[in-house]
């Protein structure tokens, strides 16, 4: 199987470097413009959209989330896809109620510096999570963790990775993006029809999965609920290209990816399902899918997870060159100086490898967690437009980061406090105590915290 994944990343590879522009304009470089200046296309930012997240780890987990808890678990990771809708409607407030280029010019006005520096800490987080996570589902496609296939597999997509995107920056991503979505998305048409004319199928079976309210699954989808309002904020890949069209488009390619992309990972999650209900005692899903559909229908499901990760890498890249060049401002947002923050996040991404994997996909879990301090954001300033004390984004801000430091210390086994405390063992359980705890904090602090001087709110008021 290995000799034709090779093959088709080989062709992947080739198709992307002759998609791939090279950029030297700064406007091309981090906004993805044509030569005469033309903005990003509907359906090229939709696509774009569709395969920038649909990632490989999310493949991976939105399977294995169906795999152990039934059709919960499918419709719990599908939720986290809601996110296009409230991405979308917090884009179209900050552009054009509040008038805003980014995020950080926002951040900047409300709470000064340090709520521009909490917002900022986050993002660079979840970009480095992006960087790891995905690479390590591609080493784990070639080889057990530690063998020598797991890393020359991850090196190898790596710097294909980083050497097309470094020509043409964003601009190159969103070009390669639109071939990338058709394969994955004909991926996973291909194996949907497999699945669906399987003679072991059943929809009454898959649906009825889960039949216990207090499946982990079930708690997830609750935790997917209150996650779905900060968490598209947190995301640069998605907020990047919410900036470039004009209203109607941008608006648009946000709610034709949520479709799309809902779709698309319950597609993903029901083979996770259907492995689960007919698995035998004992087997591990990839062993079940392998045996149910054979070979050939497992390099379409790996190719589908290493064409997902090579999107999410190359979008990656270009937000954080974006986002330490143009919105932080550290360097001067040239291509070239683009292309060393590329490089740098590569190697920084890199060195979170060297780490545990049980450890690894609890630290990716921190930033969903962690962006929740930007509910309140989202609900008193960018949708409420009320001016806010900066001490109460500082306690919101605490109160996530030590949330999401908790559930990752927690699930990795390395503490057990909140059992005691609160009488439940499974590590989804915790996660939907810590996020309604932080959601409390968090809007208390902001209620109590709201100026009384409604000048902010006449301005903005008639835009």
């Amino acid at each position: 199987m290995t000799i034709y994944l090779i093959i088709g990343i080989a062709i992947t590879t080739v198709v992307c470097f002759l998609l791939s522009p090279r950029v030297q304009t700064a406007d091309g470089f981090f906004r993805g413009f044509s030569d005469t200046g033309a903005a990003p296309s509907l359906w090229t930012l939709v696509l774009s959209q569709v395969t920038t997240w649909i990632f490989a780890r999310s493949l991976m987990t939105a399977a294995i989330l169906g795999f152990y808890y039934g059709i919960a678990g499918a419709l719990a990771y599908a939720a986290y896809y809601v996110s296009f809708l409230t991405g979308g409607k917090i884009i179209d407030h900050l552009r054009f109620k509040h008038d805003k280029g980014n995020i950080q010019s926002f951040m900047q006005e409300q709470f000064g510096t340090i709520g521009n520096h909490c917002y900022n800490l986050v993002i660079a987080l979840r970009l480095l999570s992006e960087v790891f996570s995905n690479l390590l589902v591609i080493g784990l496609i070639f080889g057990i963790s530690g063998s020598q296939e797991h890393f020359l597999a991850m090196a190898g997509i790596a710097a294909i990775t980083f050497a097309y995107s470094m020509f043409g920056g964003l601009r190159a991503s969103l070009r390669t993006d639109v071939f990338q979505a058709i394969l994955v998305i004909s991926a996973l048409a291909m194996l949907f029809t497999l699945m669906v004319f399987h003679p072991g199928f059943s929809w009454n079976a898959a649906f009825s999965s889960s039949p216990e309210i207090s499946s982990p699954g079930w708690v997830l989808l609750a935790v997917a609920f209150l996650q779905v309002w900060s968490y598209p904020l947190h995301d640069p890949v998605m907020m990047d290209r919410g900036f470039l069209a004009d209203r109607e488009v941008t608006r648009k390619s946000f709610n034709y990816a949520a479709v799309i992309s809902i779709i698309s990972i319950l597609i993903f999650a029901l083979l996770g399902v259907f492995a689960g209900v007919v698995k035998m005692e004992g087997e591990a899903m990839i062993a079940t899918l392998t045996r149910l559909f054979g070979e050939p229908c497992m390099i379409i499901f790996n190719l589908a997870l290493i064409i997902s990760a090579i999107s999410t890498l190359d979008s990656t890249f270009s937000s954080a060159s974006k986002l330490v060049a143009v919105d932080m401002g550290i360097v001067k947002p040239t291509a070239a100086n683009g292309r060393w923050v590329m490089l740098a996040f590569l190697i920084g991404g890199g060195l979170f490898l060297l780490l545990d994997s049980k450890d690894l996909y609890s630290a990716v879990a921190i930033s969903g967690t962690a962006s929740m301090f930007l509910a309140p954001v989202i609900f008193f300033n960018i949708w409420g437009n009320q001016k806010v004390a900066t001490w109460a984004l500082l306690v919101a801000f605490a109160a996530a980061i030590t949330g999401g430091v908790l559930y990752m210390l927690e699930s990795s086994a390395y503490i057990n406090i909140m059992e005691p405390l609160f009488g439940y063992s499974h590590k989804y359980s915790k996660l939907l105590i810590i996020c309604i705890s932080i959601l409390m904090i968090g809007c208390l602090a902001f209620f109590i915290g709201r100026k009384r001087n409604n000048a902010y709110q006449d301005i903005h008021s008639g835009n």
